[in-house]
């Protein structure tokens, strides 16, 4: 097996990874942290919630591991393109998603100060809890905006390059701007997560990069294409 036919197996199963452990992430917490007596839940199941940071980080760390795969192909075909998504993908997300964790934590340790403590010290640590629950909630727009930037690159390089079928990064193109359209409406207070219309048009993206996935495992990336990226690196 060649070394860029690993390479995309490896790319698949990357996103297949990132994929699961999200939607595991949210199966586990969203029942937790919905709900104004969040604290008290977060501190009766603190193993659940703590494999559901777990989860979000292995979903970042799949996916920070993508552009890290991928830049030695996209390279050849667009090299500032292929930079760009490194950073976006690679270390901005990583970056928030680490956020998110960290915060999660956070929340761990003030519901157990809340649960522990007296009715006239409750309030104080209910108040800190809200901020950093929130606070959570506010990063997901930007995390939002971060992956469809680079999601664009990937894409833009993708259909230049012919290295997937045109039809899927024309897919992704669409799928990642109705992606961004959410970020923008959320930040805004326009649309709230998780609504019927907010899973509506991030279903797509959801589809895409499945299809991606699979797509990448199965039939790898177009050889003609690889050649063709060879070619102009040894040109130049």
């Amino acid at each position: 097996m060649n070394p860029d036919r690993k390479t995309a197996i490896i790319v698949g199963v990357l996103y297949i990874i990132g994929t699961v452990a999200g939607i595991l992430s949210l199966v586990l917490s969203m029942s937790i942290l919905d709900g104004p007596d969040f604290l008290i839940r977060v501190s009766a199941n603190e193993n659940q919630f703590v494999i559901a940071a777990l989860f979000v980080l292995l979903m970042g760390l799949a996916l920070a591991m993508v552009p890290v795969m991928m830049f030695p192909i996209l390279k050849k075909h667009n090299q500032a393109l292929a930079l760009g998504y490194v950073v976006f993908r690679g270390a901005l997300e990583t970056m928030t998603y680490i956020a998110m964790v960290i915060t999660w934590l956070f929340l761990l340790i003030v519901s157990r100060e809340y649960v522990a403590a007296g009715a006239p010290d409750a309030s104080y640590f209910q108040i800190l809890g809200s901020l950093l629950n929130e606070g959570n909630d506010s990063i997901a727009p930007i995390l939002g905006i971060v992956f469809s930037l680079g999601a664009l690159m990937l894409y833009y390089v993708f259909y230049q390059s012919k290295l997937i079928p045109r039809w899927i990064s024309g897919l992704g193109f669409f799928a990642i701007m109705m992606h961004l359209a959410t970020s923008f409406l959320i930040m805004f207070n326009l649309q709230t997560p998780f609504s019927t219309i907010n899973l509506v048009m991030n279903f797509p993206i959801f589809l895409q990069e499945m299809v991606m996935a699979v797509w990448l495992i199965v039939k790898g990336f177009d050889p003609a294409a690889i050649a063709s990226g060879s070619a102009k690196v040894d040109i130049n």
